[in-house]
């Protein structure tokens, strides 16, 4: 199984619960489908670099999963008929790519940020 990562913009109409229930349904897919998910990351409301369809801000969520090719077909197919999403991106991750994410969730960026300050400090 190949590991992607998928990125959502939900329309920013929405209420907190209703972009979760809205993201639960996508995960729900995901693991009927077969698929693992490895990691999530709910970004929250953000600003937009443009407007989408009129809206300036967007629901962002970030979900990293190991599943077989075809799901991601039926995915994006679910992703284009609701209506409650306004983009969405899956990408395949390649070796660096992964070694990069377990980095991110391991903190090691932070901890060199954080070493920097202190030894501003002293």
């Amino acid at each position: 199984m190949q590991q992607y990562e998928s990125v959502i913009i939900l329309t920013p109409l929405l209420s907190e619960d209703a972009a979760k229930e809205a993201i639960a349904k996508f995960k729900n897919i995901l693991t009927e489908g077969g698929a693992e998910i490895v990691a999530e990351d709910n970004w929250g409301l953000k600003k937009l670099a443009y407007p989408i369809q009129k809206k300036t801000t967007g629901f962002y969520h970030l979900t990293e999963f190991k599943a077989p090719g075809e799901l991601i077909k039926k995915l994006e197919v679910e992703y284009k008929r609701d209506e409650r999403v306004m983009r969405f991106l899956t990408i395949s991750l390649d070796k660096h790519a992964l070694a990069y994410n377990e980095k991110k969730r391991s903190g090691a960026f932070n901890k060199k940020a954080e070493t920097k300050t202190e030894e501003v400090a002293n």
